[in-house]
């Protein structure tokens, strides 16, 4: 067996698909995975993949044109799930399963119709990861709140589990186009960053100073306080229910909210 391991995000993902697919081993010789195994067996030969952005987008293109733009978002939004450590692994590998969706999906006569697959376990593992990611971004669109920082910037923080922050970036940037505004995720040290008229990009925040970041306008302070104002008045004390409260927004959001942070 040939095993390709690649990065752990969907660039890297899709590099490991046109290097495993332009090697010619075979399909049912390779295997694909974003975790280093723990231990490496004797038979195996292993091949590190490097992340190559226009090899990713030769993948991109190619099933975006094949799969449609529906089917290719699902495969995008599968690959930016969390995926557990080796050791720890209960399910099929990631990288792997999405591979074998993708080989199956461009043999099909219909390639958008592969997550109706669901009896293939490789495409039941891509239909719950892309699951996974599409809910926890539907979250996330409903109630991410941005905060004005002194120098004008439009600021959000959040912490997701899975890798959202490129979906949530479109999608803002769809909505907010005239706006300096920053998304930051940090769970995993990313932020998404738009400057005002033109498209948002993706830079690490290893060096992000966390300071500027608590520093407000005096307007949003003060709508920060007339918010929560309004927040505890509508409040009927006899029906408070933090039980449902937890439902509708899960504890692990609540801290990137202002009205839950008010209440600490």
């Amino acid at each position: 067996m040939y095993v390709f391991i690649c990065e752990n995000s969907i660039d890297g993902i899709f590099t490991g698909v046109y290097d495993a697919w332009a090697s010619k081993y075979g399909h049912a010789n390779i295997s694909l995975t974003a975790c280093p195994p723990d231990n490496y067996t004797l038979f195996d030969e292993y091949i590190t993949v490097s992340t190559d952005y226009e090899k990713s987008e030769k993948v991109a293109r190619t099933l975006f044109r094949r799969l449609g733009e529906e089917t290719y978002t699902e495969l995008c939004q599968a690959a930016a799930a969390l995926e557990e450590p080796a050791g720890r692994k209960k399910h099929l590998d990631k990288a792997d399963a999405l591979y074998r969706t993708i080989v199956l999906a461009l043999s099909l006569k219909d390639g958008s119709k592969v997550l109706n697959y669901l009896g293939e376990p490789y495409v039941n593992r891509v239909f719950q990861l892309s699951r996974s990611t599409g809910n926890e971004a539907h979250h996330l669109l409903g109630f991410l709140r941005f905060q004005e920082l002194e120098n004008g910037l439009l600021f959000a923080r959040i912490h997701p589990k899975n890798h959202v922050l490129p979906f949530l970036g479109e999608h803002f940037s769809d909505r907010l186009p005239q706006e300096n505004f920053m998304i930051y995720d940090a769970s995993h040290s990313l932020a998404a960053l738009h400057p005002q008229g033109k498209g948002f990009f993706l830079t690490d925040t290893c060096s992000l100073n966390e300071d500027m970041l608590n520093r407000f306008s005096p307007e949003e302070l003060e709508y920060q306080k007339l918010w929560c104002g309004f927040f505890d008045n509508i409040a009927i004390e006899a029906r408070i229910n933090p039980r449902l409260q937890n439902q509708n927004i899960l504890k692990r959001f609540q801290k990137d909210v202002i009205e839950f942070q008010k209440k600490r």
